[in-house]
């Protein structure tokens, strides 16, 4: 199959899917992103485009992410025409439609078919947006969410067929969309993420390795921001380390914001809470990791004896299923789509995104006990791999669904 894959964030959602069609071989697959260092994947030709259009600055806010998707949906068309130059047509388009990059997509080639990710319906109720009190919406929000939905009824338009990784996330969108889009997640390998009894970090700080006989709890965010529970695990920070004198807290994640407002502070949001619990704080036992590799990633994980996991209703992280793959204990936000995966004291457990202190005293209840919640993690996994394992599970649906819009003779043999 001739695949074109169109993702400003290349690969995102299909860095497993690409891996598995490359293993397979046969498949001539093309790649167009905006990322200034695209990865080098053999197997695969990729090309940066350029937006064809920004808005300014002050554009009318109504219509800013409208013209911002528009310029990236033109770039795209441009981009496509060269490849059209180079001999390049694809049986099937599959991207993203969320920065607007497939609007044009039919206005190309009319007679490919196209299969797009739907991520998210911005809310102005029930989603991230006013979740929070402590960072309420403005008098304008509501208006602003709908307006950037514009894309998303533009692209309903324009896909063949839609997917959404979860059922939270599917159902934000009106009810209009869902005969157009299925859901299924993008899929975990949870043949390669497996626990590891022997996993060791090195820990600068302490001259020394770190394993599965200390009491190592952990917390993961691409940036450490709201959205993502920030400001409530370090609000719980102190009274955890309080009740395990022993016990050392691993952070993963960046200081900048993926999603929502800004922090006015320098050094972003985890400035902000330094200031707040400082002096409440064992810093000596706090470990800013940054961001990670993926592999390193997994160690941290693989010796976490409470994995902590955060976010208000918005797109559920990878991190929580692969955590949930290596057989971490969690302890999460009891919010809509985090219930959707975890069920309290069967495969994880939910404590109250507003109430710090509840959070703190369930993550010490674990450090002080693990032998009693020794359940969760296998069951953790266990609910991984036979709900959102990629090769077992989620694979065969997306092939199919791949398969059911292109000739026989372009489909994908589907494995055995």
């Amino acid at each position: 199959m001739k695949i074109l894959f169109v993702h400003q964030n290349f690969p995102g959602q299909y860095r497993q899917l690409i891996d598995w069609l490359i293993a397979q071989g046969g498949h001539e697959m093309v790649a167009l992103t905006q990322s200034k260092t695209p990865p080098n994947i053999p197997g695969i030709k990729i090309f940066g485009y350029r937006p064809h259009h920004r808005p300014k600055d002050d554009a009318y806010a109504l219509s800013k992410y409208w013209e911002e998707c528009c310029g990236s949906g033109f770039g795209v068309v441009r981009a496509c025409k060269r490849l059209e130059e180079q001999g390049f047509v694809p049986d099937l388009v599959l991207g993203h439609v969320g920065w607007g990059e497939l609007t044009f997509m039919k206005q190309i080639w009319p007679s490919v078919p196209v299969l797009g990710f739907f991520e998210y319906f911005y809310l102005a109720q029930g989603g991230s947006v006013g979740f929070d009190p402590e960072f309420p919406a403005s008098e304008h929000t509501p208006f602003i969410m709908h307006a950037r939905n514009a894309v998303n009824f533009a692209n309903i338009e324009t896909v063949d067929l839609g997917h959404a990784p979860t059922q939270w996330q599917l159902n934000t969108f009106p009810e209009s969309f869902h005969s157009k889009i299925y859901c299924c997640h993008d899929g975990i390998r949870a043949d390669l993420l497996k626990p590891n009894h022997a996993a060791k970090v090195p820990l600068g700080r302490l001259g020394r390795d770190v394993t599965r006989e200390d009491e190592i709890f952990t917390y993961m965010a691409r940036n450490m921001e709201p959205t993502r529970g920030f400001h409530v695990f370090m609000r719980a920070l102190p009274d955890i380390l309080a009740a395990r004198p022993k016990a050392r807290a691993l952070i993963i994640g960046g200081s900048e914001t993926s999603y929502g407002k800004k922090s006015d502070a320098d050094g972003g949001y985890r400035a902000e809470m330094e200031r707040e619990v400082g002096d409440r704080l064992d810093w000596d036992r706090v470990h800013f990791l940054g961001r990670v590799p993926y592999a390193d990633f997994q160690k941290i994980i693989q010796i976490s004896r409470c994995h902590i996991y955060l976010t208000v209703p918005f797109v559920l992280s990878w991190s929580l299923l692969e955590s949930m793959a290596m057989e971490a204990t969690i302890v999460a936000s009891d919010t809509a789509p985090v219930r959707e995966v975890v069920t309290h004291g069967e495969t994880g457990l939910l404590a109250d995104f507003f109430d710090p202190k509840a959070l703190a005293n369930q993550v010490a209840e674990v450090l002080a006990s693990p032998a009693d919640y020794a359940g969760l993690g296998p069951a953790a996994r266990r609910h991984v791999l036979e709900n959102y394992d990629f090769l077992s599970h989620t694979l065969p649906i997306h092939l199919e669904k791949m398969n059911s819009l292109v000739p026989k003779a372009a489909q994908i043999p589907m494995p055995v």
